[in-house]
């Protein structure tokens, strides 16, 4: 399954119904006045949140959505039907843009989060709402107004607190599942992960954070090499980068830093602020070498990556994962403190 992240829609909200024009007409009553009722009002179109919801894949079989128009007036003063609103479901963490003005309509990163993106047309009026003691026989009604229409396009950046990033096969499937209880796809082949997947680390009874592994990177991706840069978005909501590196592949030291520089030149290629994200470097696969030649080479690359947090870790034995999301849940605590006292600068 691809993962869907972007989709183009049409809206149309319902147009209100027209007023009557009616008279009273009953036996023995020659003179019943008018009675024609107000048309109903048109159905909005609203987009909601639906935590279920994970991907835009729906749009690629429906974009074209419209409410119910409310039905015209009758005679007895009988108003018409107002329209039924039409609710759209997304998923969380959506944000919301007019196609053709680019205008940021709304971003959905509440979990109850409702928005209205196209009104419904306002009913028009009945020739019983113009009597007047000057005019007992009005002939005048108003028309309902037109719904309103609008291509929209959406762009999906998951929520997560900590992201994942790296070189296909640099095991960042690996760790979100022996960190959590997501599991992606895992295997011995490059771009097992084809879109992004979620997971939920517990540290303990009331700490847990959201982690988010991403499609790996590669030389050349923000040309389009591989499956591109086009999933760093979903990266622009985190707080942390977990940089992972491959050393049990690695032939030495120079080969690591190679990796971890190509890595931060597609960051800086990308674009906005993820280069300058706070990121971390997470070696993995030291099962591949002993304990000792793993913490060499964690000196080695310090050595020459002087400004980042270095962890060694196994994702398959579990190793040094434990300590790791320990040493995560502890930052993101600070983090929000001093987000909450002004320090920091919301993301």
């Amino acid at each position: 399954m691809k993962f869907v992240d972007e989709a183009t829609i049409r809206v149309e909200a319902g147009d209100g119904g027209n007023g009557c024009l009616s008279f009273w007409r009953e036996k023995y009553i020659p003179r019943g006045g008018p009675d024609g009722g107000d048309g109903g009002n048109g159905g909005s179109v609203y987009l909601i949140v639906d935590e279920g919801l994970n991907t835009l894949a729906d749009f690629r079989y429906k974009r074209m959505f419209r409410a119910d128009p409310g039905q015209k007036g009758s005679g007895g003063q009988c108003s018409g039907k107002s329209g039924g609103d039409l609710y759209i479901k997304v998923p969380l963490g959506t944000l919301v843009y007019d196609a053709d003005t680019e205008e940021l309509m709304g971003d959905m990163v509440a979990a109850d989060s409702v928005l209205l993106v196209a009104k419904g047309g306002f009913h028009g009026l009945g020739n019983a709402r113009f009597k007047s003691s000057t005019n007992r026989s009005p002939r005048k009604t108003t028309k309902g107004t037109p719904g309103e229409k609008r291509h929209l396009h959406m762009e999906l950046q998951v929520l997560a607190d900590v992201g994942l990033l790296g070189m296909p096969n640099a095991g960042k499937s690996t760790l979100i599942r022996a960190v959590s209880a997501a599991r992606p796809k895992v295997a011995d082949y490059p771009f097992t992960t084809l879109y992004p997947h979620l997971g939920v680390v517990r540290v303990a009874a009331e700490q847990s954070f959201v982690i988010a592994d991403i499609p790996g990177l590669i030389e050349g991706a923000a040309d389009g090499a591989g499956l591109g840069i086009q999933f760093l978005k979903h990266l622009s909501r985190t707080r942390l980068l977990l940089h992972l590196v491959d050393i049990g592949n690695c032939a030495d030291t120079a080969e690591a830093v190679r990796q971890i520089k190509i890595i931060e030149q597609e960051l800086a290629r990308y674009g906005g602020d993820l280069v300058k994200r706070e990121r971390w470097l997470v070696l993995n696969k030291m099962d591949l070498m002993t304990e000792e030649a793993a913490n060499d080479f964690q000196k080695a690359v310090r050595k020459v990556v002087k400004k980042r947090p270095i962890y060694l870790v196994s994702a398959v034995s579990g190793k040094g994962c434990r300590e790791l999301m320990k040493y995560i849940q502890d930052w993101l605590y600070k983090y929000k403190q001093d987000k909450a006292s002004g320090k920091t600068q919301g993301i």
